[in-house]
């Protein structure tokens, strides 16, 4: 006895529509990546530290850059220091991301005098604030452009 199936061959499209949800998946993947991986704010060169710290969900990233007067960022916006509490101020406020705490970037020509003014401005609004630095034996990572 010879036995053969009654059902018909498998269609082309049963074996595109996996390969298309897998072509999808990594779009997907490739498109979202990036934001895991990168850090918000300005590139700056840190001072090398020994320390490390937890990653923080709701911190607002305030980068100062050198130069002359230095430039204040909150993300990736210029601000002024006139600004900056004003901007805190809506920043801790806010009900879709309340920040509670300050990730504070600091280039390394900024003078400690203006970081020192930075960091108490937000800390009269009650945020904690953090110093971030490079660890060390490592170099500062450049942006090409």
């Amino acid at each position: 006895m010879k036995l053969e199936s009654t059902l018909p061959e498998r269609a082309g499209f049963f074996f595109a529509v996996p390969a298309f949800n897998l072509f999808a998946l990594l779009l997907v993947f490739l498109m979202l990546g990036p934001s895991f991986v990168s850090q918000s704010g300005v590139a700056v060169e840190l001072p090398v530290s020994r320390f490390q710290m937890e990653r923080q969900a709701d911190a607002t990233v305030l980068s100062i850059t050198a130069g002359e007067p230095p430039i204040y960022w909150i993300e990736r916006e210029p601000v002024s220091i006139d600004e900056l509490s004003d901007r805190l101020d809506t920043r801790r406020g806010s009900d879709a991301t309340p920040a509670t705490s300050v990730l504070l970037r600091v280039d390394k020509g900024v003078p400690a005098d203006v970081q020192r003014q930075v960091a108490e401005i937000a800390l009269q609004k009650g945020l904690r604030v953090y110093l971030l630095g490079q660890p060390q034996g490592t170099e500062p990572a450049t942006e090409s452009q």
